[in-house]
């Protein structure tokens, strides 16, 4: 695919890309070995891993978690109140304003974990990671925290597209809007109202200009990260972008970000 190669001219010391649809058949562009930092993409990883717990039965949506009035739902779609960063109270009752927040994601782990009697890293290993055979590892924050190469990626991306770990009910549900009409900020493009988001996944719906592109379906979800990466699935299109460098995120990926989403979409739709 020609316009996967944009991803050379983005000044990352290394960068790969991969267009997916369904049963893994992928196109590739970049430095595939290299070993990247995903960022916020790990958010993804970390709801994926509830929606297994929600079909265990070892946890239930509307658990009490996080700050009072809170429960695993609200900490899921950024509803929780808790602030950006660590460190400090609440800044919002739970429900009220759509915050996007680390900590609300590190309590969100901290509730599976203690659900699943286990760390949550081993959690998601064993619910996530190691049936789809992921390459690399959690190593750190569970907002932020997982290393992994473009491999991972293609393998995550292939799995949102056609869900084995869980039903595809579930996945709908986790891609639908929680907590519909809050307002709040998308980091680094601006304010949204309403800022749709389900149980982790970051929902585009009429959001416009988005760092997905004009080109992509209303119908578009997926998340991005601060070291210069993101995953998009379009269920329209029937595909998935993966993009992942090590190149931190500014200004740049404003223009390059949707410039290569628009790409890919124009090659991939029927003329």
């Amino acid at each position: 695919m020609d316009a996967l190669g944009a991803i050379d001219g983005w000044g990352a010391d290394h960068a790969a890309a991969a267009v997916v649809r369904p049963g893994r058949e992928v196109e590739r562009h970049g430095d595939d070995g290299h070993e990247f930092r995903w960022a916020s993409i790990t958010k993804l990883l970390t709801a994926y891993a509830l929606l297994v717990a929600l079909e265990e039965g070892i946890v239930d949506l509307d658990d009490e978690a996080g700050p009072p009035g809170s429960t695993i739902r609200h900490l899921a779609a950024h509803a929780s109140g808790l602030p950006f960063e660590s460190g400090g109270a609440p800044i919002a009752r739970p429900g009220q304003r759509r915050i996007y927040s680390n900590p609300g994601y590190e309590a969100l782990a901290e509730a599976v974990g203690a659900a699943a009697g286990m760390p949550f890293e081993d959690y998601l290993r064993a619910a996530v990671c190691e049936p789809l055979a992921l390459g690399g590892e959690l190593q750190g924050s569970p907002a932020a925290g997982y290393v992994g190469p473009l491999a991972d990626g293609v393998a995550f991306a292939d799995e949102l597209l056609r869900p084995s770990l869980v039903a595809p009910e579930t996945l709908a549900e986790a891609t639908s809007v929680h907590f519909p009409g809050l307002g709040g900020v998308l980091p680094g493009f601006g304010r949204w109202d309403p800022n749709d988001w389900g149980l982790g996944f970051e929902l585009k719906d009429a959001k416009q200009p988005h760092w997905t592109g004009s080109r992509n379906s209303p119908r578009t979800f997926g998340h991005f990260g601060g070291s210069g990466t993101f995953l998009w699935v379009d269920p329209e299109l029937d595909a998935a972008l993966v993009c992942l460098t090590d190149r931190e995120f500014d200004a740049w990926a404003l223009e390059a970000w949707p410039g290569l989403s628009d790409a890919v979409v124009a090659e991939l739709s029927p003329p």
